[in-house]
């Protein structure tokens, strides 16, 4: 037999499982889409970029955003522009997101911005780096430098600090990012009066670089500057180490090489190669200590430029959203263009334009013993 006080009780916690339901109905979380290289070859980027958005969600979920948690719906484009498109379509039309990250490659946010942009649902791309990103339509971001800020900064180094006077050029012409990561170059030799003695090209399936680089080592330049993505650009190293080109001559690399993997794949024969960077593991402010302590504990590795852009890019996304002051698509997109973050990269805001509006911080790194450290 149950007494007075126990039906208090009872009636009392019955009332706060009805709050606690209602509490948690009202709580719905807000959903946007990640649509990343999840699986395949160029896996390594993208799965940087989660790594880095799951840490900053953690974060963001502590207070939540507008009264509900934020949550990110994931779909694997595995490097396919068509799949890109077709996760960019049943991100917007089926799971009714207002905003989207990435893609993780300049090619895809060409296959998958115009819808976003059709549709106008804001997309924020990590590491779009090519010409003529945001040229896609007023919906299409970028938190990512464009190779044309850190490129020419790279080259100015060589050149000064290093005197490099003339290169070979090596690019992957059967792709969007390397064949644009290409024209900068291109323009900034040119600009900078360093001579380009061949531009050879490959693919990026190919694996035998021995035609181009025998060419290239007949012509004795100071330094091969390469456009392309991890895989080709540490097997060029591989080969250029087997046809016997001195070490003196260096690789410069545009974004698709600012990746650690490039050491452990090509081992000491990556060593001397240049990429830009706005950021650093070891940067030394207050932000960047937690960041990579924090990824270190989660991961059990160290974070790279990739996994740092898209902590600060999910951290930007929770504050327009709370300035929006609801997850509608148009009104999320106003409050992009007003929204200023300091993270782990500096303090950040987009250009009407919609790029990142300071280009100053760009940090050129030099591949010593498979790790990338400050050019002395």
């Amino acid at each position: 037999m149950v007494g007075v006080r126990g039906i208090v009780a009872i009636v009392g916690v019955a009332g706060c499982l009805l709050l606690n339901l209602s509490h948690a109905g009202a709580a719905e979380p807000i959903a946007i889409g990640a649509i990343e290289i999840l699986s395949g070859p160029n896996s390594k980027y993208g799965v940087a970029i989660k790594k880095g958005f799951d840490l900053a969600l953690e974060k963001v979920n502590k207070t939540g955003v507008l009264g509900r948690p934020l949550e990110i719906a994931y779909e694997d484009s595995a490097g396919n522009k068509e799949q890109a498109l077709n996760a960019a379509r049943l991100l917007i039309g089926s799971k009714k997101v207002p905003l989207l990250l990435g893609p993780t490659l300049s090619g895809e946010m060409f296959a998958a911005g115009p819808i976003a942009n059709q549709r106008k649902v804001p997309i924020v791309g990590t590491s779009t780096t090519a010409i003529g990103i945001t040229d896609i339509g007023q919906y299409v971001f970028r938190t990512a430098l464009p190779e044309s800020d850190v490129v020419p900064v790279v080259l100015k180094t060589a050149r000064d600090k290093l005197g490099v006077k003339k290169v070979a050029v090596m690019y992957a012409a059967d792709d969007t990012f390397s064949k644009s990561s290409y024209d900068v170059m291109k323009i900034a030799l040119e600009n900078l009066g360093i001579e380009t003695l061949t531009t050879e090209t490959f693919s990026l399936k190919d694996s035998d670089f021995s035609a181009q680089l025998t060419k290239i080592k007949g012509l004795n330049p100071d330094a091969i500057v390469v456009a392309s993505y991890v895989e080709a650009g540490a097997g060029i190293m591989l080969a250029k180490r087997s046809l016997g080109i001195s070490d003196k001559v260096r690789i410069i690399g545009g974004n698709g090489l600012n990746s650690p993997k490039v050491g452990e794949i090509a081992g000491a024969a990556a060593d001397g190669t240049l990429v830009g960077s706005p950021w650093f593991v070891s940067k030394q402010d207050p932000a960047n200590d937690e960041f990579v302590r924090d990824f270190r504990a989660k991961y059990s590795e160290d974070p790279d430029q990739f996994a740092a852009q898209a902590y600060d890019t999910l951290f930007l996304v929770a504050e327009a959203i709370r300035g929006a002051g609801t997850a509608e698509p148009d009104k999320i997109r106003e409050a992009l263009l007003k929204t200023t973050y300091s993270g782990v990269l500096g303090k950040f805001s987009f250009t009407a334009d919609r790029n990142p509006a300071d280009s100053s911080g760009v940090i050129v790194l030099e591949m010593k013993d498979g790790q990338f450290h400050i050019l002395n």
